[in-house]
């Protein structure tokens, strides 16, 4: 892995921010590094709130979105959401099922079924629309490609209202309202929503025009950050915001569901960031969509009961736990081919297919694979007749574009730059691979096939303290293009017996100076022969907070060691 620290800004801002802030230089310049050149910025970037949230009448067509559901509201019609099986889109259809039941609205949701209906607005769920008698159906997280699907629900008489931040295909759709920051002529300042953060506009704004009282609404942003994390969206602009003000109702633990899902999965009286949505709370909703049916993930995050809750989310962890030994199952699998096919001076790309593959889990693999050899990669569930694909990418590979320009193999596709979905026959995927390969070769060279770490600053032990770590959680919260801050410490021996804790995480004591830390290396096991005690190394780690026994403690937690 090739450490690379970022090329740091005009000093002279660095010592305006200094003096204006009063702070060490090392926060000065990494502010400075994040395109904050004076107080004011400074004050926008980490005091931002409410009042800084966009216009949601600047999204096109929310007037009409707005003025559909008052309609439906004060007519008392019948409202179906139709969301998507993973965290984003449970989230965000929980999200509007609740706001529009606390109005009044008779409000049903439904969750295709991975497995059986795939992704999407479907017949299936238009004729569940009927059967409740809704005249309006809202998607969430889907629907901005469903063409068809929208012609047949506008043929059976439904109005619809489509929600949803994937990018658009050739055609929109011919809803009533299409909300979708990505649309070409949308003008809305902020292109980067998650799916729950576009259902959250459009709850805004229905609430101004029911002339709500702000204050109304706010509590619905736990469910706005669960559904912005989980889905990785940059946390920049108006995502920031959100998920800094949705973390502090997180916390609060105020909804049955949530507060179930956090005891369930042993998080109960802990401080709980993004890094816990992303690896404890989110893979456990996913994996209901995973394994089978989402709407039981909905019917959590929408009760008032917690026995419902608690009952829901126990079914959510072992779920979870039958997910993982397939994924592990699977990846094993997978590396074995790896193993025996895989050239890497040749291959830029793999596509890996099997019969029998769990089409739930694939995706997650396909993140492992590429992680591991650090090849863009595509992994194959063949099922019915069908295979079922997911991508996953590098750093400077655009997956989806790559797998646009392969289409012609391909019975369909859709994603974005990092991750993408397609559908396959069996007899065509030797041809995509070869496709998919070719264009991948095109697009890559030797150098982006080497992973970088980047380094926000170079500092020594004796820099860190507890002041330090509370201007560094002043940045948060933290995600992508808003990362906890990197950086890298020379000549730091190890203090005491480094060992190997957990499952493959190193596990040390560091001293520099007078200073001496605890150090964390999670999955870094590998490293072990290189922090003998009383060893001289370089690390690159980031600084938090260690929670034990009730006591909080400055943490370095490694991310590479020489």
């Amino acid at each position: 892995m090739k450490w690379v620290e970022k090329a740091h800004s005009d000093s002279q801002i660095v010592d305006t921010l200094v003096e204006c802030l009063k702070v060490p230089r090392v926060i000065a310049q990494i502010l400075a590094d994040r395109g904050i050149s004076d107080y004011g910025e400074a004050k926008q970037y980490f005091r931002a709130g409410w009042n800084e949230l966009h216009d949601p009448f600047l999204m096109k067509d929310m007037d009409k979105a707005a003025d559909r559901l008052e309609t439906a509201v004060q007519n008392g019609e019948t409202l179906l959401v139709y969301g998507d099986y993973d965290v984003d889109g449970t989230t965000s259809a929980a999200l509007l099922v609740l706001f529009f039941r606390s109005l009044g609205l008779k409000t049903y949701f439904y969750i295709p079924d991975r497995l059986k209906e795939g992704y999407g607005l479907s017949e299936t769920g238009i004729g569940y629309a009927l059967e409740m008698g809704a005249s309006l159906i809202v998607t969430v997280d889907c629907g901005i490609t469903a063409v068809e699907a929208v012609d047949y629900a506008r043929s059976k008489g439904l109005d619809v209202i489509v929600s949803d931040h994937h990018e658009p295909g050739p055609a929109l759709p011919g809803a009533l309202a299409v909300l979708d920051p990505k649309r070409a002529d949308c003008p809305y300042p902020f292109k980067q929503l998650a799916g729950v953060g576009v259902a959250f506009k459009l709850l805004q704004a229905v609430a101004y025009r029911m002339e709500m009282n702000p204050e109304e609404i706010r509590p619905y942003l736990d469910l706005v950050a669960l559904g912005s994390v989980a889905d990785i969206v940059p946390l920049i602009d108006e995502n920031r915001i959100l998920v800094r003000l949705g973390m502090q109702w997180l916390n609060r633990l105020e909804r049955a569901g949530i507060r179930a899902l956090v005891e369930s999965s042993g998080q109960l009286g802990k401080q709980l960031g993004t890094g816990q949505v992303v690896f404890v709370l989110a893979p456990r909703i996913n994996a209901v969509g995973r394994m089978g049916n989402a709407t039981r993930a909905v019917e959590m995050l929408i009760t008032h009961s917690d026995t419902e809750a608690r009952e829901i989310a126990a079914l959510l962890e072992t779920e979870n736990q039958r997910r993982k030994n397939i994924d592990e199952a699977t990846f094993q699998e997978a590396m074995s081919i790896v193993e025996t096919d895989f050239d890497p001076d040749s291959h830029c790309a793999v596509v890996l297919a099997k019969e029998g593959w769990h089409s739930g889990v694939i995706g997650i693999v396909a993140s492992r694979v590429a992680e591991a050899i650090y090849r863009p990669t595509v992994m194959i569930a063949i099922e019915n007749g069908m295979g079922k694909g997911s991508a996953r990418s590098i750093a400077s590979f655009d997956v989806f574009e790559a797998i646009r320009s392969c289409g012609q193999y391909l019975e369909g596709f859709g994603g974005h730059k990092y991750a993408a979905g397609l559908t396959v026959r069996p007899e065509a995927i030797a041809d995509f691979r070869a496709a998919l390969q070719g264009a991948a070769a095109e697009r890559l060279c030797e150098a982006d096939f080497v992973q970088t770490l980047q380094v926000d600053a170079e500092i020594s032990l004796d820099e860190i303290s507890e002041k330090m770590l509370r201007l560094i959680n002043e940045f948060g919260p933290f995600g992508p293009k808003n990362m906890r801050p990197v950086f890298l410490s020379r000549n730091v021996e190890v203090a005491g017996a480094p060992r190997i804790v957990g499952k493959n995480h190193l596990k040390m004591r560091v001293r520099q100076g007078s200073q001496v830390f605890d150090v964390i290396g999670f999955g870094l096991g590998k490293l072990l022969h290189l922090a003998d005690s009383g060893n001289r190394v370089d690390l690159v780690y980031v600084v938090e907070e260690n929670y034990w026994n009730g006591v909080s403690r400055i943490q370095l937690r490694l991310k590479d060691l020489r």
